[in-house]
């Protein structure tokens, strides 16, 4: 996913009154304000009640669902002819912004604003971009993105992450 794809896309999405936070390593980026890696695809994160809104639009921009073994109707992915990759996660919080469904989202994490190209975007906040970056089996592309977070943010290193400091 090039980074004016990226925007366009986004900038396509927000005209069309939908709520959108980037997340993944676009996200990283967009608070960095630069692209510091290439992307396979951009993550989105938006309410639940947006996500038939997106559908119908981005299927006339010919976008269709890649079936995977892990999608369901709050996280799937949509691809088009020119195989961009669109993640989407969708949410539904409550007034106090505490998760009632779907992907586990809770506001505090939707704070983060940055720029892609020279977009600027709503996005997962640089905290919890670095907490997102745990848990599971790591690889270069996530130490990249955890020690730039944490270097730019003054954010301590997380301990599973020692092991690429050596």
């Amino acid at each position: 996913m090039l980074e004016k794809d990226a925007a366009d896309l986004i900038a396509l999405l927000e005209q069309n009154g939908l709520e959108v936070y980037v997340d993944g390593g676009w996200a990283v980026d967009a608070v960095l304000g630069e692209q510091t890696r290439p992307h396979d695809d951009l993550d989105i994160a938006l309410p639940h009640a947006q996500v038939a809104r997106l559908r119908a639009l981005l299927s006339t921009r010919g976008f269709c669902e890649q079936r995977r073994d892990d999608s369901w109707e709050c996280n799937f992915v949509l691809v088009d002819e020119a195989g961009r990759q669109l993640d989407v996660h969708s949410y539904t919080l409550d007034a106090a912004g505490l998760n009632v469904g779907g992907v586990p989202y809770i506001g505090e994490q939707l704070t983060g604003r940055g720029v892609i190209g020279a977009y600027p975007v709503r996005c997962i906040s640089p905290e919890w971009l670095v907490k997102f970056h745990t848990g599971y089996e790591l690889d270069d592309n996530d130490w990249h993105d955890v020690r730039l977070l944490c270097e730019r943010f003054q954010i301590a290193v997380p301990d599973e992450y020692l092991k690429f400091r050596r």
